[in-house]
């Protein structure tokens, strides 16, 4: 066993996670979850703490060994307009809102890591920063806002952990081809028509069959205008109209989801998307308003620190805790950072025993195994030693 691994502060751990689950706050109103965050950090030997933007804390810690990387390590801490469903002790008080993505244990395994890595000042050459990041959930993000703010101006590299429920409790999991989520885009569409009864369509401009035509046009787009060596994916959730089965309604609305990783192919995506639409809505003599909303970015992980991360997880969870991983078909505000600087994005598994793979991220019914966070700080911590570390 490590000799730091006594260091890891278990009790706290949980007790951090719990409280944090207990009081959750949305996005850009993370103010007694930054406050908690910020007493806490206090607490900690060696810490240098700011706050970039008013729900946000940043530490920094400067190692005495000597010269060398910054390091940057990421949890982000906001929660979700979800009424929380699960039966744990500590379920959300604030009626609507819940820690339903798990930023609350994200906070508590990088308190974790802060609190084993401040008592290692003498040992570290180099600098670690631990970035405790507001609104990762709300589009532009706060990922953004923090780089805007000038904090990853002098780091050299930055990791991230993102738990989920469906994984094997305490493993790891690391893409080491590059993408690790993908880009997250979309569209509101409303078509404008012209309504009419069922027994005189020729007086009308049906925007179901406008919508109809615009549905099966745009799937072509990745079967036809997609090289089959990328990934893009095109799908629509709503179409509604009409309210009566003898009305031909006057309007339509439709919504969709786009998922890429390539930013050349997020363009392609989103130019014939309103090609199309305008292209249709021209021949039928329908008009349209189209909210085309663009997302984040894909994560990329690059590929040698994804490689120096397995290596390093692998000494302090073993070989068969940590594995590489397929994509996230999901998106993170992350892809800010990684845009920025070299990082890695990593998946931790803290799957349900008694309810199976457990219920997935941003769920009602959400619950992770906490015996999995003492991992993700394992791994946080060894990262570190292992890029600054001095004997």
């Amino acid at each position: 066993m490590m000799d730091w691994f006594d260091q890891i502060p278990v009790e706290k751990i949980s007790e951090w996670r719990q409280h944090l689950h207990k009081h959750p706050e949305l996005s850009f109103k993370e103010f007694k979850t930054s406050q908690y965050i910020y007493d806490t950090l206090s607490t900690f030997p060696n810490l240098e703490l700011t706050r970039p933007t008013p729900t946000s804390v940043v530490a920094t810690l400067v190692g005495a060994a000597g010269e060398g990387k910054t390091i940057a390590l990421r949890a982000d801490m906001d929660a979700l307009p979800i009424q929380e469903e699960s039966n744990v002790d500590f379920k959300s008080v604030n009626d609507g809102v819940m820690h339903a993505c798990g930023h609350d244990t994200h906070v508590a395994m990088l308190l974790g890591a802060a609190s084993v890595l401040s008592g290692m000042k003498d040992k570290l050459a180099g600098t670690v920063k631990f970035i405790f990041q507001h609104a990762e959930e709300q589009v532009p993000g706060g990922a953004q806002e923090l780089v805007d703010a000038g904090v990853l101006k002098d780091v050299d590299q930055i990791y991230g952990i993102h738990i989920i429920p469906r994984l094997k409790t305490g493993s790891l999991g690391i893409v080491k081809t590059g993408y690790t989520t993908t880009a997250a885009d979309g569209f509101f569409l409303k078509i404008q028509g012209k309504g009419s009864h069922a027994s005189t369509p020729e007086l009308s401009i049906d925007p179901i069959v406008v919508g109809s035509h615009m549905v099966m046009a745009l799937q072509s787009i990745v079967s036809r205008n997609v090289p089959a060596s990328e990934m893009a994916i095109l799908s629509i959730g709503e179409f509604h109209s009409g309210q009566a089965p003898n009305i031909i309604a006057d309007t339509a609305t439709l919504s969709c989801s786009i998922r890429t990783t390539n930013e050349e192919i997020r363009n392609l995506m989103e130019k014939r998307v309103r090609e199309i639409i305008d292209y249709v809505a021209a021949a039928y003599g329908a008009t349209v308003e189209l909210d085309y909303v663009r997302g984040y970015s894909a994560v990329y992980s690059t590929p040698e620190l994804a490689e120096f991360a397995y290596e390093s997880a692998t000494k302090v969870l073993g070989e068969d805790l940590v594995y590489e991983s397929p994509m996230l078909m999901a998106s993170e505000d992350f892809s800010a950072y990684t845009k920025v600087v070299p990082g890695c994005f990593m998946l931790l598994g803290a799957g349900l025993e008694e309810e199976g793979c457990g219920y997935m991220n941003h769920h009602p019914k959400f619950r992770v195994m906490e015996e999995a966070l003492v991992n993700g700080t394992k791994v946080e911590v060894q990262l570190i030693l292992d890029l600054l570390g001095q004997e």
